[in-house]
């Protein structure tokens, strides 16, 4: 993993702000009847023309077999896992969970982070998965730090998940990230402590536990991007682009409203 200079952090820095605030903007226009084509667009605009920014992912990652995400966002509703394409036909419904992942390029550098979405009245089960899907990411951040290891990480996602009858994620990781919006190494949501790369000040990489109600596999659809539970059951994730510091973790995409769970 590559270690910043104190000039690519503060960048990062930046682009961490950038891709918070961009969550916190499009929160109240996350309601029943908004289409997730609307949603993609209100961030487009916000990211270039208020930020003065890159929205990442449009036209990221193609390849011979599938062509670049199509979108300046991904929203990931219901049994959707990550990397839901948004749609001018798609609006969201009364009950409804919705996780927005946004990443944001300023000056060069990235700033990756997602938060669950609740529409409407959302049945306690739905409530409890989202809950538990962020405690589990602060478990993990509260365990970063110089000389903690991958492991750990992973490990502590698991147990929590495990705990409260959730599944997780295999198939998808967190990842380094910087000048480069997948950078290594991949950052497991699920493995054993003591184990994995020893963390050291500078590096900078995400978090983003993907959990599930039912069970943990996974499918992609026809477009080649959207992952869905494979048994149909109701996936949570959050994400924050993290920075390893001298005495521990500093979140780079800290919203200014964000409550921390109680843990």
């Amino acid at each position: 993993m590559m270690i910043k200079t104190p000039e690519a952090i503060e960048k990062m820095r930046i682009a961490g702000k950038l891709a918070a605030e961009l969550l916190v903007m499009l929160e109240p226009h996350v309601q029943t009847g908004v289409t997730t084509g609307k949603l993609n667009d209100i961030c487009h605009d916000y990211i270039v023309n208020t930020q003065k920014a890159i929205p990442a992912p449009l036209n990221y990652g193609s390849t011979l077999s599938r062509p670049g995400f199509p979108k300046s966002i991904c929203t990931s509703i219901n049994e959707v896992v990550c990397h839901g394409i948004p749609n001018d036909q798609k609006k969201l419904r009364n009950g409804d969970i919705i996780n927005i992942d946004v990443t944001v390029i300023k000056d060069g550098y990235h700033g990756d982070t997602s938060m669950m979405f609740m529409v409407g009245r959302v049945p306690e089960y739905a409530r409890k998965l989202i809950t538990v899907t962020q405690e589990c990411l602060y478990k993990a951040i509260n365990l970063v730090k110089p000389d903690a290891r991958l492991g750990d990480i992973g490990a502590v996602i698991q147990k929590h998940a495990h705990a409260n009858h959730f599944s997780v994620v295999e198939d998808f990781a967190g990842h380094g990230i910087g000048q480069q919006f997948h950078e290594p190494p991949s950052v497991l949501h699920f493995g054993q402590a003591g184990t994995g790369l020893i963390l050291s000040e500078g590096m900078t990489f995400t978090i983003e536990p993907m959990i599930n109600i039912g069970k943990k596999q996974v499918k992609i659809k026809k477009d080649g991007w959207t992952a869905v539970t494979k048994d149909g059951s109701l996936s949570a994730q959050w994400e924050h682009t993290l920075l390893v510091t001298k005495t521990g973790v500093e979140i780079l995409t800290l919203r200014s409203n964000e409550k921390k769970p109680k843990i």
